[in-house]
């Protein structure tokens, strides 16, 4: 396979159509374990309609952003609503964060493309801060790393002294909710609603800032920043208490499970994020192409070869895996 090919499905995970294409002979379904999403959505309540004819309710819309704002334990007037996290990533530029922005490495691949610096996370230790911006994950992509709230503090305080901002990219803390870390004076968090609720396709996250910055974004998306289908659904599942505790601790049991099966391939898992796994070996390459020829799609990582990472099955999709790393 070229460099090329494999670029393909190294940039983002949920690449199954190229996938498709470069390994046609491969059984299906397909199993996608590239991604971090839960592989157990949410599902609506029956009677739950969404009329899409009209424009979406902005009434509606200010009761998705209260319930968010009360899940992730915030005042309703630092939250706004956009059409998925990537997008808010891409925005920041214009909502009036210090620039440059430096990212965090490793770490998301839009992180890089929107930063004009990168520094590693080892420099976060003894980090004293630095005009414009700090760009983080909590818990990192791909390694699952989870930064304390005491840490993220410190951080904030030296971007603060140092006229600059911190920028907390929370797409995973719904599955670790100790994980929050809620903002701040110069703190801007980006949360995901698809990965935590399994509903990637529905295009819908949330930014955490001070009041000004949130009524600039909101100028930038206009009256209607996401669809009445994500208004209704987003509304009703960060209103389902019952569900969402049940998914953080069966999340956690599927995360443990997924570590022993790969121990038992010679595999140790890494990451505190419930959501996926990561693996280093020197049998990457060989892996990724043994589990794609089985019709498992995995994520590898064109900067680190050496890395794999794994989202979390479900118990029936576990089977299915070790079946094909037990012929690896």
């Amino acid at each position: 396979m070229t460099q090329a090919e494999m670029g393909a499905l190294t940039h983002h995970g949920g690449r199954i159509d190229a996938a498709k294409a470069l390994f046609p002979n491969a059984p299906v379904p397909w199993l996608d374990l590239s991604t971090g999403i839960n592989p157990v959505p949410w599902t609506p309540p029956e009677g739950l309609k969404v009329d899409a004819a009209p424009l979406p309710d902005r009434s509606a819309l200010a009761r998705l952003e209260a319930l968010a704002a009360a899940h992730f334990g915030v005042a309703p007037e630092r939250v706004a609503a956009v059409p998925g996290s990537e997008m808010a990533l891409r925005l920041l530029p214009l909502m009036g964060v210090g620039q440059p922005v430096v990212a965090v490495q490793p770490s998301y691949g839009t992180h890089g493309a929107v930063a004009s610096a990168r520094v590693d996370h080892a420099a976060l230790k003894d980090w004293a801060g630095r005009a414009g911006s700090l760009l983080l994950a909590n818990p990192n992509n791909p390694d699952g790393v989870h930064r304390s709230t005491r840490e993220l503090a410190r951080l904030a305080d030296a971007q603060m002294r140092a006229g600059g901002w911190l920028i907390v990219d929370e797409a995973f803390a719904d599955a670790m909710p100790e994980a929050g870390c809620g903002g701040g004076e110069r703190v801007v968090v980006l949360r995901s609603f698809g990965k935590f609720f399994g509903l990637a396709g529905l295009r819908l996250g949330f930014v955490i800032a001070p009041p000004d910055m949130v009524q600039r974004l909101r100028d930038l998306l206009g009256d209607w920043p996401v669809s009445a289908h994500a208004i209704a659904w987003g509304s009703a599942a960060y209103a389902d208490g019952n569900w969402i505790a049940a998914t953080r601790i069966a999340l956690v049991e599927r995360a443990a499970a997924l570590d022993k099966a790969l121990a038992r391939h010679g595999l140790e898992a890494k990451g505190d994020c419930p959501l996926f796994r990561m693996v280093e070996t020197p049998r990457a390459a060989a892996l990724f192409l043994l589990l794609a020829a089985a019709g498992i799609l995995i994520r590898p990582f064109a900067d680190a070869p050496e890395r794999l990472r794994f989202g979390v099955p479900v118990a029936s999709d576990l089977a299915r895996l070790e079946e094909a790393l037990r012929h690896g």
